[in-house]
């Protein structure tokens, strides 16, 4: 997705939270942004101030609602300098078209060190070491602990932050399982852990630590049935997101003993209320939501989230965006030209289909498989859309979403069939009465040219120029002059034409490129001829 920077043009960036003055710094320095700082402000102020803002800025406190969201006219994108979204309207913001970012690794170690330390505390005795010797005890014979070698640690979530803690715990000679619905065989075998089962996580786990987003398959996730199936004794750990291990359920455990330590820095309501029952739980490590809260973590998300909001607004590179795919940049300098191909595809496709489409599969190939085709896809998305929403209303962000309310299934093959062709790219319409058209194109030429070089399994060549005009008519002499009498008795000026037929005597396909667009009457007048079995305009701009 680029962004068009117009010249002269004047962006607010709106930073509704502190981050490091380094990243506020940077981004002053920047020719054609505002910068506004304005911390604490209260919903209706957010409100005012992301109006006419091209992006805000927040870290965990500044809630971006779906009414800060819809009444900003100008917002492009939301940065989020930490990992966790939950305080964006994430839906919202697709739904606008609205790129919403974070910094996945920023305090990653931050916060594997973290989750370290808990576990460190819930096996030796530290905090009430620390507290006793302050009041004067030497309580050496009561806190007794344990060691980490030779125990079982299950990580549920091996992302950036799990898989640190993973390492961290085999330098300690921990055996290590792992529990991730993405990690794939060869990666943990990379990783040297063993991948298992939620199951069995629950059921060998000697220590416990979570490490996965909140979403509605997570939250709860740790439940009174988890407890049940774990060891007496087990230590559980989180620092990633509250609401993942059940409050409730984790108290009981805690005070029956099958939990015999926990730590937390993420609890269900922040800040925790001051009369929380986990306040007066001696084997339970609380912490203030300190997982990115250190110098090193904190400088860097500032700055990370800076540059990658700038870079965006500067119609450079999408990092880290939640709600669409970032992209190399290599792959995208690769890819550029084949997105104007799949736009106009996409567009040609949706003019093409007959009734109501339920299905559009793309395939890819050649050359082209080896690539990450997701950009291309959702341009073809966009180009379907284009004559439905209008450009204005629809982005690389928000054509997937605006599709699936259409009620149409995006299906994506890369394929490893023999082609005549570099590269070639297929769209593929299925209707409800099963009707179905076809479509391919390619880029020719050391210019990489678009070509529409495939309709309806019917070869041909034709640039897909703003406007064509596509018939389908007898194959029979006269039929090209007359199509061409017809348009220029109207002053429209064929740029180019293309034919072809399967076999003699049967229908042919003729495409024109035009100059502008023929008027009504002269369509009509197509369409009418006895010879016309199908004719129609196809705007590909």
């Amino acid at each position: 997705m680029v962004l068009t920077l117009y010249p002269f043009q004047i962006m607010k960036i709106f930073v509704a939270d502190r981050i490091s003055p380094l990243g506020v710094d940077f981004l002053k320095k920047q020719e054609g942004f505002e910068v506004i700082e304005a911390y604490g402000s209260s919903e209706q102020e957010v409100a005012e101030i992301a109006k006419d803002a091209a992006a805000i800025i927040v870290r965990s406190d500044t809630q971006i609602t779906p009414e800060v969201i819809s009444g900003s006219t100008k917002l492009k994108v939301i940065g989020r300098a930490g990992v966790g979204v939950d305080n964006i309207n994430l839906e919202a913001a697709t739904e606008k078209g609205i790129i919403v970012m974070n910094t996945p690794g920023g305090n990653t170690i931050a916060t594997a060190e973290l989750t370290f330390t808990h576990m460190l505390c819930g096996t030796r005795a530290i905090v009430r070491g620390a507290t006793s010797m302050r009041d004067g005890k030497w309580e050496r014979k009561q806190l007794k602990g344990a060691e980490l070698r030779d125990k079982t640690l299950a990580v549920l979530g091996l992302g950036r932050i799990g898989a640190e803690v993973a390492k961290r715990a085999q330098a300690f000679e921990m055996r290590v399982i792992a529990f991730d619905p993405y990690l794939t065989d060869d990666r943990a075998k990379e990783m040297d852990l063993e991948k298992v089962e939620l199951d069995q996580a629950f059921v060998d786990a000697d220590y416990l630590t979570v490490h996965m987003p909140l979403t509605e398959q997570t939250r709860g996730m740790v439940d009174s049935v988890a407890f049940s199936k774990m060891k007496d004794g087990v230590r559980v750990f989180n620092c990633a997101r509250g609401g993942i291990i059940n409050e409730d359920a984790l108290l009981d455990a805690l005070r029956s003993g099958k939990v015999s330590a926990a730590g937390l820095d993420v609890y269900e309501e922040e800040p925790l209320p001051e009369d929380h029952p986990f306040r007066n739980e001696e084997n339970l490590i609380l912490t203030p939501h300190l997982g990115a809260s250190t110098a090193e973590a904190q400088e860097s998300v500032g700055v990370e989230i800076a540059e990658a909001v700038a870079e965006v607004l500067q119609g450079g590179r999408i990092r880290n965006a939640i709600n669409m795919p970032s992209i190399d940049p290599k792959d995208l300098d690769s890819l550029r030209p084949y997105l104007d191909l799949c736009h106009r595809l996409g567009a040609f496709a949706r003019q093409a289909a007959k009734g109501s489409v339920e299905s559009i599969k793309i395939t890819y190939f050649g050359g082209i498989v080896d690539f990450d085709c997701v950009p291309l896809t959702r341009a073809v998305q966009k180009g379907w859309l284009s004559g439905v929403v209008g450009d204005e209303g629809v982005n690389d962000v928000n054509a997937p979403f605006k599709i699936k309310d259409l009620g149409i299934k995006v299906e994506t093959v890369k394929s490893s069939e023999s082609i005549d062709y570099s590269e070639l790219i297929e769209v593929l319409t299925t209707a409800s009465d099963g009707d179905q058209r076809s479509v391919r194109g390619s880029l020719l030429g050391k210019g990489n040219d678009p070509r529409i070089v495939e309709v309806d399994g019917q070869a041909i060549e034709v640039r897909p120029v703003d406007t064509l005009l596509v018939v389908r008519n007898v194959d029979k002499p006269g039929i090209v002059g007359k199509l061409g009498t017809m348009l220029g008795d109207c002053s429209v000026n064929i740029a180019n034409m293309s034919l072809s037929r399967a076999d003699e005597g049967e229908s042919a396909l003729t495409i024109f490129e035009l100059d502008d667009e023929p008027p009504v009457h002269a369509l009509q007048a197509i369409e009418q001829d006895p010879d016309i079995q199908e004719a129609r305009v196809s705007r590909q701009g």
